[in-house]
């Protein structure tokens, strides 16, 4: 038994079933709160894309770099910001967002490890949760796309998560663009061949939401010529 395992059993076995439902009540409340102080926050701060990408990204790593490149044009553009609140991609991108006078958002998460909030989320616009799924939920409702930078288990949750909102029509059309052909390459191939020739699970109008590309000028391109197409509207 692992040491989660006997902590879950300890309190099943030292707590009666009414007081672990009472429990259980509390923690409602407590999500529902951070669903209504991220609604309140970010009511009002126009349209923004959301971008992702590994918390170890080093300073120096050219996706560092391209990420805050696209942050600051996307600035230019009229856009806000949205980031995880932590450091690597997530600094980088709250950080050209504030380079290019825009509004830089910060979505952190509560973690034992690795996360901690950066310097360059606007004072206003910095929201701690604790649960994941809200946290995702506030992200997919204030963007008006995603601009996914290579990461971890994080980014692709993220990414996974958009993409079937999308594909289910939950949330309203938006681009979501990839940034690193060789980073993410095979796994697109591996949609395709497995996912779309081989099992039929998706169709090929899946992958047209999705958009591969390794400079920070072709992002903003896409992010222009989609909403030159479309008119911009919320996504819930």
């Amino acid at each position: 038994m692992t040491h989660n395992e006997s902590l879950i059993t300890e309190t099943f076995k030292s707590k009666n079933w009414q007081e672990i439902k009472s429990d259980y009540s509390w923690e409602i409340l407590k999500i529902q709160a951070e669903f209504v102080n991220g609604f309140k926050k970010l009511a009002a701060i126009g349209p923004c894309i959301s971008i992702f990408g590994s918390a170890r990204t080093a300073k120096d790593c050219s996706y560092y770099k391209i990420a805050q490149d696209i942050a600051y044009k996307l600035t230019r553009q009229g856009y806000g910001v949205i980031s995880g609140g932590g450091p690597g991609i997530m600094e980088a991108a709250n950080k050209g967002a504030q380079k290019g006078h825009g509004k830089s958002v910060g979505l952190n998460i509560d973690l034992p490890f690795e996360q901690h909030h950066n310097k360059y989320i606007d004072a206003d616009k910095l929201i701690n949760f604790e649960y994941f799924f809200v946290r995702k939920a506030i992200f997919v409702k204030y963007s008006q796309g995603f601009i996914v930078m290579p990461g971890g288990f994080g980014t692709l949750d993220e990414l996974f998560e958009a993409l079937t909102l999308i594909q289910t029509q939950k949330t309203g059309h938006f681009p979501v663009i990839l940034v690193g052909k060789e980073y993410w390459g095979g796994l697109f191939e591996w949609i395709k061949r497995k996912m779309i020739d081989e099992v039929h699970y998706i169709s090929d109008e899946d992958l047209e939401i999705i958009h591969l590309v390794d400079e920070a000028d072709e992002a903003i391109e896409i992010i222009k010529r989609f909403y030159n197409k479309y008119l911009l509207k919320p996504n819930f």
